[in-house]
């Protein structure tokens, strides 16, 4: 016992650098949801969507590849709808924690609880430990040469290394943290720009066009479209990321719908052109049911060299990618522990502001994370944050009609039409995914429920107006 608390104390005062709490922009802020949506989905779901429009592995599509690009553009308006709500729950109720701080304060501190547990547990730390063992798996592929170096567990040996040295740029400052994002995110940009360029101007060309066709009228939409959009909005997920770091943006009534709405608008860009490059350099039937679609795109574009130089661009992505999460993932878990005393060990800070315990315990569920199968995890927790995100997005109607007086710096564009389809679609998902995965889904709902009797335990003789997020204990004023 000496010994970790002489540990959290070393860490605590890693740095001697003055305390600053509100010491991220607009554009860190933004580079934060950039890089937790820009993930291993989108470099290899493509494949699985093309599968979706085919029949006795014959496609259905004649020529037009309309419906895949629609696909990108459908689940990009979602995430963009979710970003504006999301935008008006965070500057109407501005305390970090994202949805734990938002359904605690609209629906029952219970339902606040039980998602932060979801999050402070498997919500954050299950897609960490995914793309740093795709992070290892991409490695070696762009560095064959690593595996003589280590060459048992090479994947699972570099993800650890990752997610060590995410953990130690976290723990430094936030001013650190906002830098490093920032430097991790427009790097991973400037890559993905540069092929998206050179696919286009130099890469062979398929005959396909991406104009509607009349045969896409006779294709079966709606089936192809539930099935494939459950794949589209996890390569989405993260748009809410900036709504988790409330307390720690300037001046977050104008800086915080900003960095969701232009980080969640460039990402939607960046995501529609990456796999029209994909699909004008490779044929249908190379990428069909295919999970490595960036890598057999470029080869085709860069010739023998390209898995080589594509692996490299997936590696630096998810650098980003896993720094975004731990940065986010760790505030939740400090949100409760400010909230329960019981678990006020989560949410201690160092002297400059950083949640050293809460990315500690994270990182000790990543690294148990590690040795579970990938796909395993995605289907284990996807349908829960969806779940999750519902429930926020429907909040905002929910309080316009309880509390029309609430000071609101921004209000959703579009309302109510943007929460309605939001929701909609959402409620598609939710359904198509528990048909397709019902094991994962009942155990997903599992979790939610072992949340009540922990909170039961941990809310006793705490005040509801504590509880509902309305106020913080005087130690953590």
């Amino acid at each position: 016992m000496r010994v970790i608390r002489l540990g959290i104390f070393l860490l605590r005062h890693f740095v001697k650098t003055p305390a600053t709490k509100q010491a991220v922009s607009t554009w860190p802020a933004a580079a934060l949801v950039v890089s937790n949506m820009i993930g291993i989905g989108v470099f290899t779901s493509l494949g699985f969507q093309i599968k979706g429009f085919s029949h006795d592995g014959v496609s259905d599509l004649t020529g037009s590849v309309f419906p895949l690009i629609m696909l990108w553009v459908v689940g990009g308006v979602l995430a963009l709808c979710g970003a504006l709500c999301y935008a008006e729950l965070a500057t109407a109720l501005p305390r970090s924690g994202g949805e734990y701080n938002f359904l605690s304060r609209i629906y029952h501190p219970m339902v606040g609880f039980c998602t932060g547990l979801c999050s402070a547990t498997i919500g954050f730390a299950a897609p960490i430990a995914v793309s740093s063992l795709a992070f290892g798996e991409y490695f070696c592929r762009a560095f064959p040469s690593v595996a003589h170096f280590v060459p048992n567990n090479t994947e699972h040996v570099l993800a650890f290394i990752l997610i060590c040295l995410a953990t130690a740029a976290h723990l430094r400052s936030l001013r650190f943290t906002g830098a490093f994002q920032a430097a991790a995110t427009g790097t991973t940009v400037l890559l993905i720009v540069a092929f998206i360029i050179f696919g286009f101007s130099a890469g062979p060309t398929q005959p396909i066009t991406f104009l509607p066709h009349a045969a896409d009228a006779t294709l079966p939409i709606f089936e192809a479209f539930a099935a494939s959009l459950i794949w589209v909005m996890y390569s989405y997920s993260g748009w809410n990321a900036a709504s988790y770091i409330v307390e720690e943006v300037r001046n977050p009534a104008k800086a915080l719908p900003r960095a969701l709405i232009l980080g969640t608008s460039f990402v939607i860009l960046l995501y529609v052109a990456v796999n029209a490059v994909f699909l004008y350099t490779t044929p249908l039937s190379a990428l069909s049911d295919k999970f490595e679609v960036a890598h057999i795109a470029g080869t085709q574009i860069f010739g023998e060299a390209g898995a080589r130089i594509t692996s490299g661009l997936i590696c630096v992505g998810l650098i980003a990618n896993v720094s975004g999460m731990m940065w986010v993932g760790s505030r939740v878990t400090e949100a409760i522990g400010t909230t329960y005393p019981a678990l006020g060990l989560l949410g201690r800070t160092s002297t400059t502001r950083v949640p050293y315990v809460a990315l500690i315990y994270q990182f000790i569920i990543v690294f148990a994370l590690l040795f579970f199968k990938p796909d395993n995890i995605i289907n284990y927790v996807g349908s829960v944050l969806l779940f999750w995100s519902l429930l926020a997005v429907l909040g905002v109607i929910v309080l316009r009609f309880r509390e029309p007086n609430l000071l609101r710096p921004y209000r959703t564009w579009g309302y109510p039409v943007t929460p309605i389809i939001f929701a909609l679609i959402t409620v598609s998902c939710l359904v198509q995914n528990s048909q397709l995965h019902l094991r994962e889904t009942l155990i997903g709902a599992a979790t939610v429920l072992i949340g009540i009797p922990i909170y039961l335990c941990v809310s006793r003789n705490v005040p509801v107006e504590q509880l509902r997020g309305e106020t913080l204990p005087q130690s953590s004023l």
